[in-house]
């Protein structure tokens, strides 16, 4: 399994009020195992520069490298570490756009930050609002690998939405 290096854990629950557009989540960093790429690839994505290093050596890439859905699953482990496990998040609206940058290699340090782009409050279901993200993860030469956006829907704080709060009655 891949290494994980410490990061800073929110000790309290965010909501949707708690993200602003611009905010900037450091997500921590993980090293990358030649055993990780291949463990991976033989269950999710088994083509031969993944699972082969003998093989990869001959490809393209010129050696073993990370399937793209490897790279985009320890961007969302780290999410989920850094932001999800400590938030009010109902579920995924989905990826609007997922681009794999550069190759990963063995014993790469890969480094993840989500950026706020939108937050936008729900006008159907007043309990909860969207939150949109840019989700990057840079190797350790700076270089960056991995660049997606993404829709989650959050919770809002419960009395963001009472009609007591937004000066109404009730």
């Amino acid at each position: 399994m891949a290494e994980r290096e410490q990061g800073s854990i929110p000790s309290t629950v965010r909501y949707f009020e708690d993200f602003h557009v611009g905010q900037r989540d450091d997500l921590g960093s993980v090293v990358v195992t030649g055993a990780d790429i291949v463990a991976f690839a033989r269950q999710f994505d088994p083509q031969p520069f993944h699972v082969d290093p003998q093989a990869a050596r001959a490809s393209a890439f010129g050696g073993l490298v990370a399937s793209g859905w490897h790279t985009a699953s320890l961007f969302m482990r780290l999410y989920v570490e850094r932001v999800l496990a400590h938030a009010a998040s109902v579920l995924s609206a989905g990826v609007d756009d997922l681009r794999w940058l550069r190759p990963v290699r063995p014993g790469d340090t890969l480094s993840a930050r989500a950026t706020v782009l939108a937050c936008t409050p729900s006008r159907t279901r007043p309990d909860r609002g969207t939150v949109r993200i840019l989700g990057e993860m840079t190797n350790h030469r700076g270089e960056l690998v991995l660049r997606l956006r993404s829709a989650i829907v959050f919770q809002r704080r419960p009395a963001a939405h009472s009609p007591r709060a937004v000066g109404g009655s009730y």
